[in-house]
């Protein structure tokens, strides 16, 4: 008799496979299969592979009830799990599949519950997070637009070009390279480029409207400083982790250099021709 449960685990173990093989690039496609070094404890590889398989649902779950603990969700009694596991692969289950599936759904239903009070909880916090850092953002930036050298554009934000650079300006179809550090209005530092010692490149029109707006004041080789209002970086929400709700932010941007999009579409091309020949190579 096939249960929910059955299926339900079936299905888990089938994802934590399919993520995996997802992931997978062409190149590595082609290499030969991994073959693992056979534990002593295990008689052969089926064995050890079977009990690979139920170590990372186990590790899968206990990421699970972490979650559900930070809901205020009971944790699951593991040997009842277990026990459930057990009783479902020997055809003994305890509980008809009607039953199997009003208790999980019913269980889906309160987590699904919890969930949404924590939403709402956040939504609140961040709400008051957003207010106290709008009032705080807005003294900055006013304070700042009063400092020599410094533009206000009619989005709000504000600029000052340390170095205006003697190369091209960038548009928004362009791929720019450039090393920058970002800083809340406290000093507190989120990000650095500097501190990684790598610049990065992406096409302007894929980032933040004030670094669109403000990259383009600049020609390649120039330096700027932005303070950005949050409705031209990330918002209400922020970053979780690193943005506070409503952060004006502020950043000190080298632009080292510009690429068209015709220079770049020659080279996607190319990458896209090495991808073909690695593939066919697999075939």
């Amino acid at each position: 008799m096939k249960s929910l449960f059955k299926i339900t685990l079936l299905a888990s173990t089938l994802a934590l496979t399919l993520n995996t093989t997802q992931t997978l690039a062409a190149e590595e496609i082609a290499k030969e299969p991994v073959k693992p070094t056979l534990d002593s404890h295990f008689k052969n590889t089926e064995q050890q592979t079977a009990y690979a398989l139920g170590a990372s649902l186990a590790s899968y779950m206990e990421n699970a009830f972490a979650e559900q603990k930070k809901l205020g969700i009971y944790t699951l009694d593991k040997d009842q799990i277990i026990a459930g596991v057990r009783d479902a692969f020997a055809n003994e289950n305890k509980l008809s599949d009607e039953e199997v599936g009003k208790t999980l759904e019913g269980f889906e239903a309160q987590v699904k519950a919890a969930a949404n009070v924590k939403m709402a909880q956040e939504a609140a916090k961040n709400a008051e997070i957003a207010k106290k850092n709008a009032v705080q953002g807005d003294e900055y930036r006013d304070s700042f637009a009063k400092k020599s050298d410094v533009k206000k554009m009619a989005s709000g934000l504000l600029y000052k070009i340390e170095r205006p650079g003697t190369g091209v300006t960038p548009k928004d179809s362009d791929t720019v390279k450039v090393n920058y550090k970002g800083t809340l209005i406290d000093g507190t530092e989120f990000d650095n480029s500097y501190k990684r010692g790598e610049a990065t490149s992406f096409r302007l029109d894929s980032v933040i409207v004030g670094w669109q707006e403000g990259l383009k004041k600049l020609k390649k080789g120039g330096k700027i400083t932005l303070v950005i209002p949050p409705s031209l970086a990330y918002g209400k929400n922020g970053v979780p982790g690193s943005i506070p709700a409503g952060s004006t932010l502020v950043f000190e941007v080298e632009l080292l250099d510009v690429l068209p999009a015709k220079a770049v579409e020659p080279v996607k091309k190319e990458e896209a021709k090495v991808k073909e020949k690695s593939v066919a190579t697999t075939e």
